[in-house]
């Protein structure tokens, strides 16, 4: 039984599948069942029984989000598919993987998608600073053309699909959706206002499904296998597997696929080796940059999203990073501050103005100039910042490691300003 299908064809140290080693190891079934009379109708309530969730940070049910785009007589004929590659979450890799390793496996599922949600268009927006993954995916799509797996009328179903390539001009706020569809139509990537949400009114105003490319890679094995088989894939709640990655100073960081369920000690001391030697674990972001730390405590909780959730973080990305004992907190969080704050799209006031400010203040700290007034300055702003107070959610997920980091922290913090200097670089 197959039990990683998302990497079972990926193998770094050669060049990705080609067409005809890909349909060897049993590519494209899903588009043979199709041709053999599968409804998109058929397909939507498979995706939905398996229970798959978005791979992308939100964690939302796929088969739902799909269910929202209008059918029937009367709804617009033009309909797309958009897959999210501009991966910029600090620390998270796992696209990247997929789309270098086996490209093939993303536009099998990309197919499934659009036929499900009758898109005779997709887009990959990908990552420009990714060259490889575009280079393995243009391969990859020039062969599916060839074989007749893209264009008109695929294994006479009478199902079209273009799938045209988008190299990204680079930046975060991408990662949000509307921002990522106003970029494509040529636009600033600020986000639009919702509703109406992208599932009715999306890419030049058409009916638009927007998913993530580890998300979409998860359909092939749906359909091949079985709903029964995906959910025999887990130790949890959730179902499937998940890429895990894992950054920091741990003895192997990496990416690993893995069933959802899994201890997080498990991960971090079986397939990321433990911490190097002569350092502690001190606390990790578990999803991500824009996750909430979680702590030592936390190791045997599961990789659920709703696990993860009880104890105040995400599974998000579900790509780790690792906070050890001879590290300053404040620089980690610091550094991601500054990150975030080179992002913002600059639309709203509470983004635009408060994360610089933020950014500023830890830049006093690290030169001995931090204050308590400065401290409780943002103690402030991640309420300023958080939920509900801006217009996307770039500044509520850079509040995530800043008031975390605040409440689990508070020494070191307080150090700063006591001390006038970073005790971890004197």
């Amino acid at each position: 039984m197959v039990t990683k299908p998302l990497t079972k064809n990926i193998d770094m140290s050669r060049p990705p599948l080609d067409i005809a080693g890909y349909e060897a190891n049993e590519g494209y079934q899903s588009l043979h069942a199709i041709a053999k009379g599968l409804s998109p109708e058929d397909v939507l309530q498979l995706v939905k029984d398996s229970g798959l969730k978005g791979r992308g940070g939100a964690g939302f049910p796929t088969g739902l989000k799909w269910s929202f785009v209008p059918s029937g007589d009367n709804s617009p004929k033009q309909k797309y598919l958009v897959v999210n590659a501009d991966e910029m979450e600090p620390g998270t890799f796992k696209d990247r993987l997929l789309m270098e390793g086996d490209p093939h496996l993303l536009l099998e599922g990309m197919l499934i998608a659009a036929y499900t949600i009758k898109a005779s268009k997709a887009y990959i927006f990908l990552r420009g600073e990714y060259t490889v993954s575009e280079q393995a995916l243009r391969r990859a799509i020039k062969e599916a053309y060839e074989k007749g797996y893209l264009g008109k009328n695929i294994l006479g179903t009478g199902f079209d699909l273009d799938i045209i390539m988008h190299t990204s001009a680079g930046r975060y706020i991408c990662g949000e959706e509307t921002a990522l569809l106003n970029a494509l139509e040529g636009k600033r990537a600020n986000p639009r206002a919702k509703p109406p949400f992208p599932q009715v009114s999306g890419l030049w105003g058409k009916p638009t499904i927007v998913n993530n490319v580890e998300t979409i890679c998860n359909l092939p094995g749906i359909l091949t296998y079985g709903v029964d088989w995906y959910h025999g894939l887990t130790k949890g709640n959730d179902h499937g597997t998940k890429l895990f990655g894992v950054s920091g100073k741990v003895k192997t960081p990496g990416c690993w696929e893995l069933p959802l369920g899994l201890p997080i000690r498990e991960l971090i001391e079986n397939y990321a080796g433990g911490m190097q030697d002569g350092l502690e674990l001190r606390g990790f972001l578990p999803g991500g940059g824009s996750t909430d730390f979680m702590l030592p405590e936390h190791l045997d909780i599961t990789l659920d999203y709703d696990e993860i959730a009880k104890v105040g973080s995400r599974l998000a990305t579900g790509t780790m990073i690792v906070l050890d004992d001879k590290t300053c907190p404040v620089g980690m969080v610091g550094n991601l501050m500054k990150f975030f704050a080179h992002e913002s799209c600059g639309f709203c006031t509470p983004c635009r103005d408060g994360l610089p400010w933020v950014d500023q203040i830890f830049r006093d700290f690290e030169n001995g100039l931090g204050s308590e007034k400065d401290l409780q300055i943002l103690h402030d702003h991640v309420t300023y910042l958080g939920p509900g107070r801006t217009f996307c959610a770039l500044a509520p997920g850079a509040t995530a490691p800043l008031g975390s980091g605040l409440k689990h922290f508070k020494e070191d913090f307080e150090k700063h300003i006591t001390e006038k200097r970073c005790s971890y670089k004197h």
